[in-house]
C-alpha cells in the first residue's frame, strides 16, 4: 500500500466516524474500513449508544474477506474487556494482516495496548495516518480524557451589532431558516445542549433536534443555581420524552424535578451562581464529550472567563438592534485588550441571508 492509498482509506474511515458524533458517548466516534486487494470489503462506524464498535461492524460486513486484508481505523482499537470484547482481539481473530490507525487512544485502559496486542498477534501496524484530522474529530473525547470535562462549543446568533434580542427580549428570529437548520445539525453532533436558567425562563425552549430524522436526542442541560425554572414550561413537559439534566447549587428544590423525570446534578455554588468548572467536571464524569452551549449571555461569559470554550460558532444576521438591546455576552470585567479571550477564524460560510463563522482558540 502506498502512503497516498493509506491516506485515502483513512479519510473514508474518518468520514464514517463523523456519523457517530453526538450519538455514541461516552465512547469515541470511530470509523473502520477493511480493504482487500484494493477493494473495500467492510466498513462501519460506532453505532448509537456506543456499541457495537466500528471494527465489529466492519468485520461483520467483511466476513471471510477480512483474512489477509488491511483495516483502517480512525482510533487505536480498544484492548480492554468492557461490555464488548476488545476490538484489537477481534481484528486478530479475523486474520487481518495489517492495521492502519490515525491516533493512539489516550484512555488509560488502552493507551498503546491495542497496538501492542495487534503486533503480538503478528499484525503489521502503521500509526499516525491523518493524525491531525483525527485529533480534530476526537476533540471532545480527548478533552474528557485529558481534562476531565467535555469539549464546549459556544453557539451565538447575533445581530450585526452583537445583540441576541431586543430590549424587550424578542429574539425569534434574528437569523433565517438556513442558519436555524445549521443549529439543529450542531445539536445533532453534540452529546448535550446547555443553557442557563435565564434563557430557560425567558425563551421556554425545547432544545431538541428537529426535521433531521434524528432518533437519539442530545441531553438537554439547564444550569440554574436555584432551580427557579417554569414548572409548566416546554422542558418540564418533555422531561420524560428526551433526557433533561438540571445542574443546581446546594439547597435548591430538586425533588419536584426528579418527580417529573429530570436528572438533577448538585455542584458547588460560584461567584455568579454555579461553579462552572465543577459543573463541567460533573458532566465529564457522566460521560459527556461534546456540549453545545446556546446561552444566555451570562453563562457564555462565565465559560469564556473560565477558559472552557473550545470553539465558537457564531451566526450573524443583517440587522441592527442598538445599544439598548441585549448583548450576546454578559460582563467579562476586562480592562485591557490583552486579557480578552482570543480566537482564530477557522471557517466562514454563507447560509441564506446570514453568515456562519467558526472560531478556535488562538
Amino acid at each position: 500500500m502506498t502512503a497516498e492509498t493509506d491516506r485515502r482509506h483513512m479519510a473514508h474511515a474518518l468520514t464514517l466516524a463523523r456519523r457517530g458524533l453526538g450519538q455514541v458517548w461516552p465512547n469515541p466516534a470511530v470509523g473502520c474500513v477493511i480493504v482487500a486487494e484494493g477493494r473495500v470489503v467492510g466498513r462501519g462506524h460506532t453505532q448509537a449508544g456506543g456499541r457495537p464498535h466500528a471494527e465489529r461492524v466492519a468485520l461483520d460486513m467483511a466476513g471471510a474477506a477480512a483474512r489477509g486484508a488491511t483495516a483502517y481505523v480512525s482510533l487505536e482499537p480498544c484492548a480492554h474487556h468492557g461490555q464488548t470484547p476488545p476490538c484489537a482481539g477481534a481484528l486478530a481473530a479475523a486474520g487481518v494482516a495489517r492495521v492502519v490507525t490515525a491516533l493512539e487512544d489516550p484512555d488509560p485502559r488502552v493507551a498503546g495496548r491495542g497496538h501492542a496486542m495487534l503486533r503480538a498477534a503478528g499484525i503489521a501496524v502503521t500509526t499516525g495516518v491523518l493524525e491531525a484530522e483525527a485529533r480534530d474529530l476526537q476533540r471532545g473525547f480527548l478533552t474528557r480524557i485529558a481534562a476531565g470535562r467535555p469539549m464546549v462549543t459556544l453557539k451565538l446568533a447575533l445581530s450585526l451589532d452583537g445583540r441576541i434580542a431586543t430590549r424587550t427580549g424578542e429574539s425569534r428570529w434574528i437569523t433565517g431558516p438556513a442558519a436555524r437548520r445549521a443549529v439543529h445539525l450542531l445539536r445533532a453532533t453534540h452529546d448535550a445542549v446547555l443553557i442557563g436558567g435565564a434563557t430557560a425562563r425567558g425563551d421556554d425552549p425545547l432544545l431538541t433536534v428537529r426535521d433531521l430524522g434524528i432518533a437519539r436526542q442530545p441531553v438537554r442541560i439547564v444550569a440554574s443555581a436555584a432551580l427557579d425554572l417554569p414548572a409548566g414550561g416546554a422542558l418540564a413537559r418533555s422531561a420524560r420524552a428526551a433526557p433533561l439534566w438540571l445542574v443546581h447549587a446546594p439547597g435548591a428544590p430538586a425533588s419536584p424535578w426528579r418527580d417529573l423525570g429530570a436528572e438533577t446534578i448538585e455542584v458547588a455554588a460560584g461567584p455568579q451562581g454555579l461553579d462552572l468548572p465543577a459543573m463541567l467536571a460533573a458532566l465529564g464524569g457522566r460521560g459527556l464529550t461534546r456540549v453545545l452551549c446556546e446561552g444566555g449571555g451570562r453563562l457564555a461569559a462565565g465559560l469564556l472567563a473560565a477558559g472552557a470554550v473550545d470553539e465558537i460558532v457564531a451566526f450573524s444576521a443583517g440587522l441592527a438592534l442598538g445599544a439598548e438591546a441585549r448583548p450576546g455576552l454578559g460582563p467579562l470585567g476586562l480592562d485591557r485588550l490583552a486579557a480578552a479571550p482570543r480566537f482564530a477564524l477557522a471557517e466562514t460560510r454563507v447560509l441564506g441571508p446570514d453568515l456562519m463563522h467558526r472560531w478556535l482558540p488562538a
